[in-house]
């Protein structure tokens, strides 16, 4: 992104607020400061900072009338460790009289440091890769629940029970009336019954796939029972199809996680932080870096270490500031040109920033009133629009679908699960067909 707009910008606001500097009682009175912002140009590339620090820098300068020169710093931690110098050495060793920096206000933190007014309140958000869509293979099942299918294949069952055992009550007594009214011969020699179910698979069946089917008898308790079937299988197929609709155009693309409460309950989900992400310590909180503790390789020095992990074959879930992310995602974007990181639809936790300076600093009230001042101004947010530009179509935020979206032709995704029902079929028939054979020729070597 072009600087020139920010410059101006930036001039503009040291030109008019020097205007009112000069006609107010002189805050710092032309002191010389010297000041760390991790993102200023002579600072290795890829330290992690406020993005919008160094205009803020320039409005404090303009308004309280002050001068600061850049320490240049290689390290991005605040506190330090064992091994390298955190931000705060430089407080503590008074090689630094302000610090510009997203600094958590905690309490341990303001035993060591002077700490101003919350400058920017944002949020912990979780980044996710933006899931593929898949092919919906369960679309021929989703639109009826376990129990109602398991309701519908008892009720095959009985009603075909129940008309072959009517069926052949009748022809039973049929045939009985019929014997016990001739006199030629005996009853035992007229009864003979046929048994048949294939008739009545056929009609139950039918009816369920709307082809239906010939009612194989006139008789009163039989048609009863098959009426009765013939309206519960017109609700089945009626309530079924004008669901599964729905579930075959509708794309398969579930986001990896919804909120944090997902990365708690699923095992098979791992989380990424930086090594100083975490300062609360709640309960939340310590929760997740029991699960950061559990996974090797989950935190990382440098933010793009977690960020190249970030894909969908790896179910790794990044948390950082709301801002940071959008920084990411912005920049992936311009890099690749396509879409592939998100945000997950929850928020987790606000967070505050505050700029540190050195414990008993006499700059800090006059900081702190300077930073009061601008946030009645509005300005900070808006220089989000300057400095942090989301593109249009990938925002960060999960996709909304849109009324006016182009119906699209479907696809083999949208009906694999039909594909799935017909191949099993096949299987099923030509696996029939081998058996069929096999006990024919067995049938045909015993003649």
């Amino acid at each position: 992104m072009s600087l020139l707009p920010s410059i101006i910008f930036s001039a503009a606001i040291t030109i008019f607020i020097g205007g009112i500097s000069s006609t107010s009682n002189l805050r710092l009175g032309g002191q010389h400061l010297r000041a760390i912002w991790t993102r200023w140009s002579g600072n290795p590339k890829g330290l992690l900072g406020p993005l919008k620090g160094g205009v803020l820098l320039d409005y404090l300068t303009a308004r309280l009338n002050f001068t600061y020169e850049m320490v240049r710093v290689t390290e991005n931690r605040q506190e330090a460790t064992e091994k390298e110098r955190g931000l705060f050495s430089y407080l503590l060793d008074q090689q630094c009289d302000l610090l510009v920096h997203d600094t958590v206000p905690t309490l341990q933190t303001s035993k060591i440091v002077d700490l101003t007014l919350p400058w920017a309140y944002d949020f912990f958000a979780f980044l996710i890769p933006v899931p593929d869509e898949s092919a919906n293979i369960n679309a021929v099942v989703k639109p009826f629940q376990w129990p109602v299918w398991l309701g519908l294949g008892v009720s095959i069952v009985c009603v075909i029970t129940v008309l072959n055992v009517i069926q052949r009550y009748l022809e039973y007594h049929s045939a009985l009336e019929t014997t016990f009214s001739s006199n030629d011969n005996p009853p035992a020699e007229k009864i003979i019954t046929k048994v048949g179910t294939g008739k009545e698979y056929l009609y139950v069946f039918g009816n369920l796939l709307s082809q239906g089917g010939s009612c194989k008898s006139k008789r009163l308790p039989y048609r009863l029972v098959a009426g009765v079937w013939t309206l519960a299988a017109f609700i089945f197929v009626q309530a079924y199809t004008s669901t599964l609709f729905t579930y075959v155009v509708k794309p398969i693309n579930h986001p990896l996680i919804n909120s944090v409460y997902d990365i708690i309950n699923s095992g098979d989900i791992n989380l990424l932080a930086r090594e100083d992400g975490f300062t609360n310590n709640n309960t939340l909180f310590a929760t997740l870096r029991r699960k950061l503790d559990s996974t090797p390789n989950s935190r990382c020095v440098m933010p793009f270490e977690c960020l190249r992990n970030i894909k969908p074959e790896h179910r790794n879930v990044y948390i950082e500031p709301n801002v940071y992310l959008k920084d990411a995602i912005r920049n992936d974007f311009k890099k690749t040109g396509k879409c592939n990181l998100q945000m997950a639809k929850e928020r987790f936790i606000g967070i505050m920033s505050s700029f540190a300076l050195p414990k008993t600093s006499p700059h800090t009230k006059i900081i702190t009133q300077g930073i009061l001042e601008l946030q009645q101004t509005g300005l900070i947010d808006y220089w989000d629009t300057w400095f942090r530009p989301m593109p249009p179509q990938c925002n960060g935020k999960p996709p909304m679908e849109s009324k006016k979206k182009k119906q699209l032709p479907l696809s083999l995704k949208n009906l694999t699960g039909a594909f799935v029902v017909l191949l099993v079929g096949l299987s099923l028939s030509f696996l029939a067909f081998l058996c069929e054979k096999i006990i024919s020729l067995h049938r045909g070597r015993r003649g």
